[in-house]
């Protein structure tokens, strides 16, 4: 099989787009029957470097016709396989898709870029959506091989290579535009990717100057983690010919027959050492669409709070949220449970920071709630993190031991090294009730939310506390809000929750005025009114 890869010049002129275009479809002019796959840059469409969104759809729609008209030619008149990449419509938006065309000029295959950088989302403002849920990898069976596909910035992410591996794919198309890394890095990427899914790399990318260290390095990589060919930074193609049936196999382990490397690595694979959730993985806070429904104390009116049964049922229905409390134990354990007395939740007297853990493993924490519960335990913060840990949004209420005194360092420390060893920075916020939490949690732990919560003394000061100390959310408390203090807190780029809603038409009436998540006990009956007509 004879593989021709392209690599055009590229500028940060858009004065030289056309020159750098036609280029592109001479090379194509070059290509002749003796090749089996043509490979072309990533946007293909988009010859030169462009500033905004505006610029980008310019150069797009002026050369998208042309270029696929011209793949489509390339194709037929070579009986070749072509893969090019360039921005595609979708659902009123444009993604990122790389074109699988057929030797017979058809389009048989689109794969949309999974990981998308600031540039594409922040400034081109590409379709995401698409990204959000778990999905299988892009795999097209052509002519009796199997083809994978990555896209520039999809190469950075190692642990997808392991799921590409599993589909044994034979070629992996790379449509690239790797514009800031050396031709030696990008190397050690493409040797890496071959070796670990035991597949051919085709990589086409662009090149700034042929002298140049950066950007190039079109190339192609056997399993065995081979270079057969780097262009580095020359323009043109190369052409390069290769077996897609000669893979590589090694002794799976001394004395163990052959296998492909990622076969080896997938006999003792243990997943749950560094990767949570798998497809169960929902949006993070940032990007989970609103309204939400956060199940408060999980589904509490179907088993006893702060239990696994509640928050596994409110997650296993759909809840968007779920609400639990947090103490210290006396021996330093975190533990979840909304009071700090132990009589109304369990067979148990006294506060919970008056007790160890082992005292409190010893109560019954779901009797009080039903015989059918009776034995339920009470749980570490972290039982709950290793159980949910990206299934769900977690409203933590880090529960004050003082109004009036800073919380404990040593705690905080510990409730936050939780959350950044289970890998949930972006699915925790915490709600703090008292200016020194908020302060102290603030500055040690920046990267996770803020829900300032509500003060008795100082019930209607809550917006603007929480614009003072630059927190993320509210989590305001019938009746002390109204309508100004929402609009305020939006017009902040704040969230609103309300606490708390168990009668649908009340619900609405938050939704109405703006309220962005409702706790609730009774998850089923509220959820239905908030999300009506979507699955919950």
């Amino acid at each position: 099989m004879k593989a021709c890869i392209i690599q055009p010049p590229y500028s940060r002129d858009v004065a030289f787009s056309d020159a750098y275009f036609n280029y592109k479809l001479d090379l194509l002019d070059q290509c002749d029957a003796s090749v089996d796959i043509v490979v072309l840059p990533e946007y293909s469409d988009v010859p030169c470097a462009t500033e905004t969104r505006e610029e980008t759809l310019f150069y797009h729609k002026k050369y998208i016709d042309v270029l696929l008209k011209k793949c489509v030619d390339t194709a037929r008149r070579c009986h070749t396989l072509v893969f090019v990449n360039a921005l595609c419509e979708a659902d009123g938006n444009y993604r990122n898709t790389t074109y699988a065309i057929d030797r017979n000029g058809n389009v048989v295959g689109k794969y949309f870029k999974k990981h998308l950088p600031p540039l594409e989302v922040d400034v081109l403002k590409l379709d995401t959506s698409y990204t959000r849920t778990y999905s299988e990898p892009y795999v097209l069976d052509i002519d009796g091989l199997r083809y994978g596909f990555l896209t520039c910035y999809d190469f950075y992410f190692y642990e997808a290579f392991a799921a590409i591996a599993r589909q044994n794919v034979d070629i992996i198309i790379g449509c690239s535009l790797q514009r800031s890394d050396t031709h030696d890095a990008i190397e050690i990427m493409c040797r890496f990717l071959a070796y670990n899914t035991n597949a051919y790399v085709l990589r086409s990318s662009v090149s700034f100057a042929e002298d140049s260290a950066v950007c190039g390095a079109s190339m192609v990589v056997s399993p065995y983690g081979k270079v057969l060919h780097n262009m580095r930074g020359r323009f043109g193609a190369a052409t390069v010919e290769f077996d897609p049936r000669d893979k590589y196999y090694k002794p799976a382990g001394y004395g163990n027959p052959d296998a492909a490397h990622y076969e080896y690595i997938e006999y003792g694979r243990a997943p749950w050492q560094y990767r949570f959730a798998g497809s169960a993985v929902v949006n993070n806070d940032a990007t989970m669409p609103y309204p939400r429904v956060c199940a408060h104390r999980g589904f509490s009116t179907v088993a006893p709070e702060n239990s696994m049964p509640a928050y596994g049922a409110a997650i296993a229905m759909g809840a968007d949220e779920i609400e639990f409390d947090l103490w210290p134990t006396r021996d330093g354990e975190i533990v979840s449970c909304h009071d700090r007395e132990l009589e109304r939740v369990s067979n148990g007297t006294g506060r919970i920071t008056d007790h160890t853990l082992k005292e409190l493993k010893a109560l019954d924490f779901g009797v009080k709630f039903g015989d059918a519960f009776k034995g339920l335990r009470i749980l570490r913060f972290e039982d709950i993190l290793r159980k949910f840990a990206g299934q769900v949004v977690m409203n933590v209420h880090v529960k004050p031991l003082s109004m009036t005194d800073p919380y404990p360092e040593a705690t905080m420390q510990k409730i936050v090294s939780l959350v950044r060893q289970y890998g949930c920075q972006k699915y925790v916020y915490f709600m703090l009730e008292t200016d020194h939490q908020i302060r102290q949690f603030k500055a040690y732990a920046p990267e996770i939310a803020v829900c300032v919560g509500h003060l008795q003394e100082r019930p209607w000061d809550i917006v603007d506390r929480a614009i003072a100390f630059g927190c993320e959310k509210v989590q305001l408390f019938k009746p002390y809000f109204n309508q100004e203090m929402i609009d305020k807190a939006h017009a902040h780029g704040i969230i609103c929750n309300v606490f708390w809603s168990d009668e649908p038409e009340e619900a609405r009436s938050f939704l109405n005025m703006g309220i962005d998540t409702i706790l609730t006990n009774d998850y089923n009956l509220v959820s239905q009114a908030v999300k009506k007509g979507e699955n919950v």
